[in-house]
């Protein structure tokens, strides 16, 4: 059995949540996936995985890599007997981010992605089980993503990296037309 744990929601600079960060638990392995000061994985994990190796944050995460043991941060695939975990380039409209990555999760016939700069959803995302997607962008792009995993058949949506129109839909007891607003600290099985 494995658990997904998201150790934060916020974009990189909320003042009211820690950085969107994921921690994967399979029997005895660990892998963090993004996150940053205030969501960085636990020290004891086997691997470190992050979007984007070019990033403001990432001198930020070597730090505490080196600070604290753990792995550095880096965009790698990550296998231990099922458990497979992929980087994909996301297509990013602007000439800087040409090195982003979303991730790819299986565990046999379950998968799931981690996918939360993606302007879209990406058409491998179809039929999964669990896409953690972008909520940072203005609510009629939150409605966009949430149909576009009705028609991609997602199982569960999930938004994270919540940005000021997804905090004030929060705040206003507003849900997304499809999928959930993601929360520090809840636990997701695949």
């Amino acid at each position: 059995m494995s658990r997904l744990i998201l150790l934060g929601i916020g974009t990189a600079g909320s003042s009211r949540f820690a950085p969107a960060g994921l921690l994967l638990e399979y029997g005895h392995i660990r892998v963090g996936i993004d996150g940053g000061p205030g969501s960085e994985p636990a020290e004891n994990i086997d691997a470190w995985l992050v979007r984007d190796e070019h990033g403001p944050s990432h001198g930020e995460l070597l730090r505490i890599a080196h600070e604290t043991g753990m792995p550095e941060p880096v965009v790698m695939p990550f296998q231990h007997g099922p458990l497979k975990i992929e980087p994909i380039p996301i297509p990013i409209p602007i000439p800087v981010a040409d090195h982003v990555h979303g991730y790819r999760i299986g565990i046999g016939h379950h998968v799931a992605a981690w996918v939360p700069e993606a302007p879209a959803l990406p058409p491998w995302t179809e039929g999964m089980d669990l896409v953690f997607a972008d909520g940072s962008p203005a609510v009629p792009h939150t409605h966009e993503l949430a149909r576009t995993a009705k028609r991609l058949r997602v199982q569960r949506l999930v938004f994270v990296r919540l940005g000021p129109a997804a905090l004030a839909a929060i705040d206003a007891g507003e849900q997304p037309p499809y999928g959930e607003w993601g929360e520090e600290g809840r636990k997701y099985r695949m």
